[in-house]
């Protein structure tokens, strides 16, 4: 079991939690639980969300796995320029 931060508007989008627990061994199996948990994620998991674990930003690493009591961050992708 993993603590999660949903940084900025994905905690809204989560029935307003800025923090949830799931179960996952890496980032693939959470973003699935979390599509299923909190469907209005799913568009923005589609986008890319960057996943920060302790305090390393990680995209398009799917098979990264989470370690137990890591700090693990969701932040929504930016954009403008």
């Amino acid at each position: 079991m993993v603590e999660v931060t949903l940084w900025g508007s994905l905690g809204a989008i989560a029935g307003g939690k800025s923090k949830v627990e799931i179960e996952a061994k890496d980032i693939r199996e959470l973003f699935r639980k979390l599509a299923e948990q909190y469907p209005g994620l799913e568009p923005y998991i589609d986008r890319g969300i960057a996943v920060a674990i302790d305090g390393v930003i990680y995209r398009d690493t799917w098979s990264k796995e989470l370690p137990e009591g890591a700090e693990i961050f969701l932040l929504p992708r930016l954009a403008g320029g």
